[in-house]
Parts: structure tokens; C-alpha cells; sequence
């Protein structure tokens, strides 16, 4: 009869529990670092639905940023397409904005490219545009960052350079703004939602006072003859019950787009679609020519109207902000290139010091 090593056995329950140990430990840690590597796995991941989904990187005096291009898919040899640029809000960034405002959805549908620029947290900490910051340059830096984006993914991609439009959401929409009255000749059309009008404020502490609506806004200043064009029209979407930043905002913006033309105030109109929020819509004309349209939401807060439920700043009770977006730039892009009237002198924005 064989006698048992009484050593030999502890040695294999050893064994075989060390090895048990160290496999759930294995497990265990491969749970975590997978848990801790999902928010940057996840930031890369396209978002949903059908189009490339492309990266980029502009470089400039001020820095560099990086920017996603969404691109519809069987784009034709030779075909020329038109661009939407999307400037998110705070606390957002390039994918976060296009699934909130789910703007790929409507470019697959339409057939345009989408750039997303995203703003640098070590340039604001919470991902905030820079659009105020007129005193130190630093929004004019970051416009022309912006600026080199779009000339980048002209010259890569198939875009028509005489069909860009720009929109943006918070601050996004300031800087929208601010990029038009630095270049009107290479935009269309610009749509500000929920945005503060160029000219309000030029320091941090005066957009403070801006949001709650105690600043008033500059008129346009006339730029050098070399910089003389017309202006693209102004499309404003802001929410009556907006209390980040206030709804006078929306008022400004359009009354210094329309006082700069020489445009006269419409009747408006109440819109309701479906259960969506009622909207009242009022359009400013020159001539026959509509120069700016404010889209006041009565029950939408600081969200992107009709946006992507359960997502931060998008409110999908609202009006689609992002077809009515479309839709207002498509408009101006069937526009011929001589419109009718007086033209307005690119401008530039001159802080009040």
C-alpha cells in the first residue's frame, strides 16, 4: 500500500488555491482596467449610425485642435458637397455634440459634411469656446484655429466652398458668430442656438454679466474696403426658459444682425408641430431678402432644441433645431451670389474697454 506524503498534498491544495487566486485576481483586474479604459475606448467610437466618422487636427499660432468629420457614405468621384460647421457647448465635445443634435442623421439624409471642432481643456477647463476673451486675442485665436479646420477639410475632402454654413449651441453659437463678423465672405449661413451676440462682452467677468442679460450689445463696425461683402443671414433659436443665458441674448443678436442691414421687423408667427413645444418665429427683411430670423421656444431651457433624449443640453420636446439649421442654410445655399440691396461691410467686433 502506498503511503501519502502528507507534504506533497498541502503542496497541491496550495498549489491549485494560488492558482485559483491568482485567475479571479486576473479577472478582477481585467474588469477594472477595462472599466477605467471604457470612457477613452468609448470617446473613439464613431458615433451611431451610418458615415465615416474622421479624425483631424488643426495647427495655427494659437495652438492646435483637434476636429471629427462626418462624411456620408457613396460620395460620387467629383461630387462636391456642402459643409455644416457644429461648435459644441460647454461641457461637450466633437462626438457628445453629434449625438446630442444627432446632425449626422439629417447630413446622411441630405447629403453634406459635418465638421466638429472640439475645443482643448487646457485652453478652458470646461470645454468651453473662448469667444468672449476679445482683450487678450484669445478668442480671435482660437476663431482662426477654427478657420484652418475648415480650410483643412476643404482641401482633403470634397466640399463646395461656396455652400458653408456654421452653427453652435452656447458658446459654441458666440463663436459662430464671432467667426462670421471676422470672415462673412466664406459662410452662408450661420444659426446661433441659445447663444450671446458678438460684441457683449470681452473678459470672463463681462460674459458673466452678458448670460444674465446686463450687457447690451455693440452695433457692427464697418471693417477695412478690402474686407467689404455681404453678410450671411442669421438664423437665432433660444429658449424662453433658458436661465443660463438669458433670452434678451436672442433679442440683441438679431436686432444688431437686422440694424446693421437695415432690415425691418416681420409679424410673427406661432408654429406648433405634434406635441413638440410651440415656437414663435419672426423674420427681419430687407427688401425681400430675410437678413435674420429669431425662433423663440417658450418651454426650452439651455438645451438643443429637439435634441437626443436623456443626453446633457438636448431637450428632444423641442422643435428639431438641427432640420430647421438645415433647412435655413439649404435656403441661402439656392440663393444666387449677387442678392438684392445694399451690402454691409464685413465687421469686426471692438471691445468695450
Amino acid at each position: 500500500m502506498t503511503k501519502r506524503n502528507p507534504a506533497a498534498a498541502w503542496t497541491r491544495i496550495f498549489t491549485r488555491g494560488l492558482t485559483t487566486i491568482t485567475r479571479s485576481t486576473m479577472r478582477a483586474g481585467t474588469r477594472a482596467v477595462g472599466k477605467a479604459l471604457k470612457p477613452a475606448v468609448d470617446k473613439h467610437k464613431p458615433p451611431p449610425g451610418a458615415g465615416e466618422w474622421l479624425r483631424g487636427m488643426a495647427f495655427g499660432p494659437a495652438g492646435a485642435r483637434r476636429f471629427r468629420l462626418y462624411r456620408p457614405l457613396d460620395v460620387k468621384v467629383g461630387e462636391r458637397l456642402p459643409l455644416m460647421v457644429m461648435l459644441h457647448g460647454c461641457g461637450q465635445d466633437a462626438k457628445s455634440f453629434a449625438m446630442s443634435t444627432r446632425m449626422n442623421r439629417v447630413a446622411a439624409r441630405e447629403r453634406f459634411l459635418v465638421l466638429y471642432p472640439e475645443q482643448d481643456r487646457l485652453a478652458n477647463a470646461q470645454g468651453c469656446w473662448n469667444w468672449y476673451d476679445t482683450a487678450s486675442g484669445q478668442a480671435y485665436g482660437e476663431a482662426a484655429l477654427i478657420m484652418k479646420a475648415i480650410d483643412q477639410v476643404c482641401l482633403l475632402y470634397p466640399v463646395d466652398r461656396e455652400r458653408i454654413a456654421v452653427a453652435g449651441l452656447s458658446a459654441g453659437a458666440s463663436m459662430a458668430a464671432l467667426l462670421v463678423t471676422r470672415h462673412p465672405e466664406r459662410f452662408k449661413a450661420v444659426v446661433m442656438h441659445s447663444g450671446i451676440a458678438p460684441g457683449t462682452a470681452h473678459s470672463t467677468m463681462s460674459a458673466l454679466g452678458a448670460m444674465h442679460g446686463r450687457r447690451a450689445a455693440l452695433p457692427l463696425n464697418a471693417t477695412p474696403v478690402s474686407m467689404a461683402a455681404s453678410w450671411p443671414p442669421l438664423m437665432v433659436i433660444h429658449g424662453g426658459r433658458d436661465h443660463v443665458v438669458a433670452t434678451t441674448n436672442g433679442h440683441a443678436a438679431v436686432r444688431v444682425w437686422a440694424d446693421a442691414a437695415g432690415a425691418r421687423e416681420g409679424e410673427g408667427r406661432n408654429v406648433q408641430r405634434g406635441k413638440r413645444y410651440a415656437m414663435t418665429v419672426t423674420d427681419f427683411k430687407r427688401g425681400r431678402s430675410t437678413v435674420a430670423t429669431l425662433v423663440e421656444v417658450g418651454s426650452l431651457g439651455h438645451a438643443w432644441s429637439g435634441g437626443a433624449a436623456k443626453l446633457p443640453f438636448s431637450d428632444e420636446r423641442g422643435p428639431d433645431a438641427s432640420r430647421m439649421a438645415w433647412a435655413f442654410a439649404a435656403k441661402q445655399f439656392r440663393t444666387p451670389v449677387a442678392r438684392k440691396g445694399p451690402k454691409i461691410a464685413a465687421a469686426i467686433v471692438r471691445p468695450r474697454v
